[in-house]
């Protein structure tokens, strides 16, 4: 419950600067597989849209969300055939969403996966590293004006990379055209909330251990359920 409170509230935090735009938990590689499942449920309970695991969509009972990876691109070579080779081997209902920060110009490499898809296409994906100076609003605007002009103003944009409320906040105050946010590691690395369960009563008779105050404590946020 510690951890799961801390997944939970930090996926909250995102959800709420949001104001409305989804929200997908992507820390899954930021954690042991052991527990993929569980942080990606919290972060649901929290406000997430969905998850990017199959072990955190099967607890959710949500299909999985996602984009292609860096690594199919880099093995591939091109951004334009890993996206083509995505779109003819993933199930129909999985929506394309291309990652176009990888080899060339993050607008240019856009029109090119745009120009490829053409309407089966739903988002490109902007994920900047800090090295390059991070995704911009200026940026998104820029992606967002040159599908637009090129006749793809159906295509979405997606930004993930090292985004946290405070990103997500600067980036509406920008009035960046944003369709949805990737979190990954501002959910995954938060910090339990520290606390215990401890015994208060039994059988209806307070008591407790020193230092503890007994009788059941009082919170309208609870729910009995036994």
């Amino acid at each position: 419950l510690a951890h799961g409170s801390g997944w939970a509230t930090a996926a909250r935090e995102c959800v709420q600067a949001a104001q409305g735009i989804p929200v997908i938990s992507f820390g899954a590689r930021h954690v042991h597989p052991s527990v993929v499942g569980v942080m990606e449920y919290a972060a649901t309970v929290g406000g997430c849209a969905g998850c990017s695991s199959t072990a955190g969509a099967k607890l959710t009972g949500l299909k999985p969300s996602g984009t292609m990876p860096h690594a199919l691109i880099i093995i591939m070579g091109d951004t334009v055939k890993a996206t083509v080779a995505f779109d003819k081997y993933m199930p129909a209902e999985m929506p394309r969403v291309s990652l176009v920060d990888t080899f060339k110009d993050e607008a240019e490499e856009s029109l090119l996966v745009a120009q490829a898809l053409g309407e089966k296409l739903n988002a490109v994906r902007l994920d900047t590293p800090v090295e390059r100076g991070g995704v911009t609003a200026d940026l998104i605007k820029e992606v967002r004006a040159r599908l637009d002009l090129a006749g793809f103003k159906k295509v979405g944009i997606f930004v993930s990379g090292g985004v946290t409320p405070e990103r997500i906040t600067y980036f509406i105050d920008n009035e960046a055209p944003v369709d949805g946010f990737g979190i990954g590691s501002y959910i995954s690395g938060a910090k339990p909330i520290d606390f215990t369960a401890d015994l208060h009563e039994v059988e209806g008779k307070p008591i407790a251990k020193r230092g503890r105050i007994p009788g059941v404590t009082p919170n309208p946020r609870l729910k009995r359920i036994m």
